[in-house]
């Protein structure tokens, strides 16, 4: 089964750019599709960007064109690039599966944008 662990995260200004990282366990890493979500204070953890096991990506309305999500299936790890952020991408940033395949989530990383 697939462990992940997410980090990268940290305090940046509005404007400013962040890259996070999640490495995950296992040795079929690159069957999975992957998908990086995020969860505010008070509010539901949603998906923010999807990259199939093939590379195709998807993201979120609120953040297309200002996020990347990439993966080097050598390294079993997906990433998130992140620029131009805004105080309302402030949230606990978790990286998983597919929706309707989820592992058990790892711990996170917070990013707070901030001035």
């Amino acid at each position: 089964q697939v462990q992940l662990v997410e980090s990268g995260g940290g305090l940046v200004q509005p404007g400013g750019s962040l890259r996070l990282s999640c490495a995950a366990s296992g040795s079929i890493f690159s069957i999975y599709a992957m998908g990086w979500y995020r969860q505010a204070p008070g509010k539901q953890r949603d998906l923010v960007a999807f990259i199939s096991s093939g590379g195709r990506t998807n993201y979120a309305d609120s953040v297309e064109g200002r996020f990347t999500i990439s993966r080097d299936n050598a390294k079993n790890t997906v990433y998130l690039q992140m620029n131009s952020l805004k105080p309302e991408d402030t949230a606990v940033y978790y990286c998983n599966t597919d929706p309707s395949t989820l592992v058990p989530w790892g711990q996170g990383t917070q990013v707070t944008v901030s001035s």
